[in-house]
């Protein structure tokens, strides 16, 4: 005898016959043991910081080099060193580094921006000392050799051309300058024609000059011994050495509020919106009240500012606000991107939010739901070996450890809805924003300019 099914919408499953469903009480939020971390500078100037995160038999590591630069021809270089880092050293070749790195589960990337240049990857916790041994040799002995510049200038080249060819990432260039004018933090993507220019010679001399150890922070969480582990980096690394410490960048000036700026892209049919103020560092006493102000406006799903664009009006698939940290300071970001026909409609609304965040403060509920938002997600984040090791390296940057980190819930709990009311006060006001309006000006001209606070064509 066949069974018979009977289908049921989650409208229909979600409902009684007296009416919705009860959702069930938030369980109480798990804490998550953070380990004690253990810490040492190398004779080089290298920091070094080891934490034991059994469950897996793996190793996340994490090495931050600052990697800033003043010369025109800075970011390109720079590119290119990162996308040749790891294709050859004087005793390994592009594969002998891959089969050395595969023998042990391992994996090894290499990223830059305008502040740092990153390692990162992941492998078996016996593997180390040999995955270390083949970072040791890239980072004193990589040659970048003439052909492999040769492939990855082209290869990049084109990518980037494609890059610039996005919505996003004019969008960010232009925020980028009108927050940050000509200081060599907005130089996160250099142009094809930079790229095509770069020797390999101008590589090798940038990995001389400035890949050194003074000032980095190599981070290694998994499940080692933390004193063997930071044992086994001063012997693999002993020979990673240089007269001078790595370049930090210079802070920024933070931009002051002001007019948004229109960007004219001909031909558009999106409309990217993306507000800019100053926000708070992560050691500054305010700063968890700024955070839960943050998610009760677009920080998370349930924001009044994604409730409003998105759930009720339509205007877009996603909105967002959160923290940016600079050198020297941090920021608030607000971006979305809307269809063209409804860009006045959309800005309106999001300085109707800002607005709405200064005279009808968060109430308790809101809060409650951001600080069980935000403890809960912080949490998650630290409880894989990656997570944690990206975190610790973040944090050392900026002079703050792990005490910090476990302290860090405990600050959610106490912060007091009158608190969130005066950050949302200082930090959400219209008038402390600035930022650009980035779409076709012929079409959504005529209609952001009638709002106000626009300049551009």
């Amino acid at each position: 005898m066949t069974a018979v099914t009977t289908h049921r919408t989650a409208e229909e499953i979600g409902r009684t016959a007296t009416g919705p469903r009860p959702l069930p009480a938030l369980g109480e939020t798990r804490e998550v043991a953070l380990p004690d971390v253990v810490e040492q500078t190398l004779p080089s100037g290298l920091r070094v910081l080891a934490a034991r995160r059994p469950g897996v038999p793996m190793v996340e590591l994490r090495l931050r080099v600052p990697f800033a630069g003043s010369d025109a021809d800075h970011p390109a270089v720079a590119e290119l060193l990162s996308s040749t880092l790891l294709t050859g050293t004087a005793d390994r070749d592009r594969v002998e580094i891959d089969d050395e790195l595969a023998a042990v589960g391992a994996d090894l990337g290499v990223s830059v921006d305008p502040e740092r240049l990153s390692i990162g990857g992941s492998g078996l916790s016996d593997g180390l000392p040999r995955v270390l041994a083949v970072l040791a040799d890239v980072l004193t002995a990589a040659t970048h050799p003439d052909a492999e510049v040769a492939r990855e200038r082209e290869r990049l080249a084109e990518r980037i051309a494609v890059a610039r060819a996005q919505p996003r990432t004019i969008a960010r260039e232009a925020l980028q300058r009108r927050r940050f004018g000509d200081h060599p933090i907005t130089r996160e993507m250099p142009r094809a024609e930079e790229v095509a220019a770069v020797t390999a010679e101008q590589v090798r001399a940038l990995q001389a000059a400035a890949l050194v150890p003074g000032g980095s922070i190599l981070t290694l969480v998994g499940d080692i011994d933390p004193q063997a582990a930071i044992a086994h980096v001063g012997d693999a690394l002993a020979g990673w050495t240089a007269g001078h410490d790595a370049r930090e960048l210079d802070p920024p000036p933070l931009p002051d509020p002001g007019d948004l700026l229109l960007v004219h892209r001909p031909g558009s049919v999106q409309s990217q919106l993306r507000l800019s103020g100053r926000a708070l560092r992560r050691d500054d006493d305010g700063y968890a009240a700024l955070q839960l102000a943050n998610l009760v406006f677009g920080g998370y799903f349930s924001s009044r500012w994604m409730e409003n664009i998105r759930e009720d009006k339509g205007y877009t698939y996603g909105a967002h606000s959160g923290t940016e940290f600079v050198p020297g300071g941090a920021l608030l970001g607000v971006e979305t991107d809307v269809a063209s026909d409804v860009t006045a409609a959309a800005l309106l609304e999001t300085r109707y939010e800002l607005g709405r965040m200064t005279a009808v403060p968060p109430s308790a509920d809101e809060v409650e739901a951001a600080r069980a938002y935000a403890i809960g997600s912080l949490l998650i984040s630290l409880d894989s070996q990656g997570g944690l090791a990206g975190m610790l390296t973040s944090l050392a940057a900026d002079g703050l450890d792990v005490d910090w980190l476990r302290a860090h819930p405990g600050r959610l709990t106490a912060v007091t809805t009158e608190q969130v009311a005066a950050a949302a006060l200082e930090f959400f006001a219209p008038s402390t924003f600035t930022g650009v309006v980035v779409g076709d000006a012929e079409v959504i001209g005529a209609g952001v300019r009638a709002l106000g606070g626009i300049e551009g064509p």
